[in-house]
């Protein structure tokens, strides 16, 4: 590309496609009518094969490798020194997580972090495909930045993430936003400083996105939020394809890491003083189970408790595949909480069916009867879906049932919303909105009910919180959460951050505790 040519393509760049005012009509019909990948290779001379859903769910899971040698390239060491960085992200811990894989890269190529869109030399979006919602923020955010590029050409913004996989949203941004420098998927954050580079010095927008399963890169830099608590992947990826699931299309199939490299980062964990650490995984008690070796998230856990770390969690459990021996190990206490996140979906098991969630309400049903039996004071949470295609009045009482039955002390509510390229979305969304909105209110009630019932019975207990930081209503107000997930406020030094303290529970509300930090008296030898 000549000089011309460069200039030429960092115009439009800045440009949609609708402000090309001073093209000629022949011209702009032509870019407007031009598809996405043809736009994109003419004017930033780049190859490109979008992301195919209808090929993800045929591929089956090449052999993964897993990488040891992770090192900043030599010609991107210091590039950053002086510069910063800002990371938006949407979504899941697993989304949040691969914030802190991209800001610990950064920040090894000499970034630092900031908060402040107009200080930042580097914008990535980490976005979330799991609703429709979500991704109208993403493009809402990145029609935000337009004029922040347009006064700074050398801004580099980038789109990532799970929107990242979906074949209508890229063609969207390269269609629409061609402003934006650089996009790339879930399975290749670790060559985020190879294609920094290409889009910072390259000038040409930069699209990687691999349809492909990832390989596992242990040893990749971090950079966590605080020192309380951790998010730890332990495998990646989704084999369940639900139908209304966008998941294994963006995230790939399963793949497990090995049990001593989890192991070894949870000692680490540990060593540094962390208070707390999740598990995670889209399907985390599938762990294992493309491993050559008999070995699941029961005996992984197994082994963890024996770190001394004050708590492990886990999420998100499918109840398909939580199985006797997990529920054996969680029963075992210790630093394995009982607190325990599962998604039913549906109460129905004709909506189950048709959901492709593989058990039936009958099945739900008999696990929470196992884990309860293992442990009577077991606080379980769930996500429910309302409104899915077809879903009859009926079918909507028996997930009221169900919620009573189970007890579900919190529970993520959602009304159905296709996602583009899943089974779902191809069938009449025939429930009216009305009706959704209405069966959405009823749910909502009664978890609000069960809610506020389970907290009532924490008035004049004791529980030891995780002291997190100060509340975000009241600065002099201290907050953090319960061994089984209930947050509590109370007032204490700010030097009790990151410390497990006795809280006497003084007020219950819906959704959280007020309490009185225990001042136990000092030991008289």
């Amino acid at each position: 590309m000549n000089e011309q040519q460069r200039k030429q393509a960092n115009q439009i760049k800045q440009m949609d496609p609708s402000d090309i005012k001073s093209e000629t009509d022949s011209n702009l019909e032509r870019i407007q009518n031009t598809d996405s990948e043809a736009l994109i290779n003419k004017y930033f001379q780049t190859t490109y094969e979008p992301p195919n859903l209808k090929k993800a769910k045929k591929r089956r899971r090449e052999d993964v490798e897993i990488h040891y040698d992770y090192a900043v390239p030599d010609n991107m060491k210091g590039i950053g020194k002086g510069k910063k960085f800002l990371i938006r992200t949407y979504g899941c811990q697993m989304n949040e997580h691969d914030t802190e894989v991209m800001a610990g890269l950064l920040t090894d190529l000499g970034y630092e972090s900031t908060d402040d869109t107009n200080e930042a030399d580097v914008i990535l979006l980490n976005t979330c495909a799991i609703r429709e919602n979500a991704e109208n923020k993403v493009f809402g955010e990145i029609g935000h930045l337009k004029p922040l590029k347009l006064e700074n050409p050398d801004l580099v913004i980038g789109v990532c993430g799970c929107m990242s996989q979906e074949e209508s949203v890229v063609n969207r941004i390269l269609k629409k936003h061609p402003f934006i420098d650089l996009i790339f998927g879930t399975h290749n954050i670790h060559r985020l400083p190879k294609l920094l580079q290409e889009a910072m010095f390259g000038k040409e927008m930069v699209v990687e996105v691999w349809s492909k399963e990832g390989d596992i890169i242990e040893n990749l830099p971090k950079q966590r939020k605080g020192k309380i608590k951790a998010w730890v992947n332990i495998m990646y990826g989704c084999d369940k394809f639900c139908t209304y699931c966008i998941v294994p299309y963006t995230r790939g199939k399963e793949r497990s890491r090995k049990p001593e490299d989890i192991i070894q980062e949870v000692r680490h964990l540990a060593a540094q003083g962390y208070k707390e650490v999740t598990l995670l995984g889209q399907n985390v008690n599938a762990y294992g189970k493309d491993l050559d070796i008999d070995y699941g998230l029961g005996d992984l856990m197994d082994e963890i408790r024996k770190i001394d770390i004050p708590r492990v969690r886990f999420t998100t459990s499918h109840p398909k595949d939580f199985d006797e021996r997990l529920v054996e190990v969680l029963a075992k206490g210790g630093n394995l909480l009982d607190h325990i996140h599962l998604p039913v979906q549906s109460g129905s098991s004709e909506v189950l069916r048709v959901m492709a969630r593989r058990y039936t309400r009958e099945r739900y049903l008999d696990l929470v009867r196992q884990i309860r039996t293992a442990m009577p004071n077991a606080t379980l949470t769930t996500d429910i879906i309302v409104g899915f295609p077809n879903e009859t009045d009926e079918q909507f009482e028996e997930t009221l049932s169900l919620v009573e039955e189970v007890g579900f002390e919190s529970a993520f509510t959602f009304i159905y919303s296709p996602r583009e390229g899943t089974p779902a979305a191809r069938w009449e969304d025939n429930v009216p909105m009305e009706v959704k909105k209405e069966r959405l209110q009823r749910l909502n009630k009664l978890i609000n009910k069960q809610s506020a019932e389970a907290m009532a019975k924490y008035e004049g207990q004791t529980v030891k919180v995780l002291v997190e930081g100060e509340s975000k209503k009241n600065p002099d107000v201290l907050s953090g959460y319960t061994e089984r997930n209930k947050l509590v406020n109370f007032r204490g030094p700010k030097s009790i951050i990151g410390e497990i303290v006795d809280v006497k529970i003084t007020n219950a509300k819906t959704w959280s505790l007020d309490g009185e930090m225990v001042e136990h008296a000092a030991e008289v030898k």
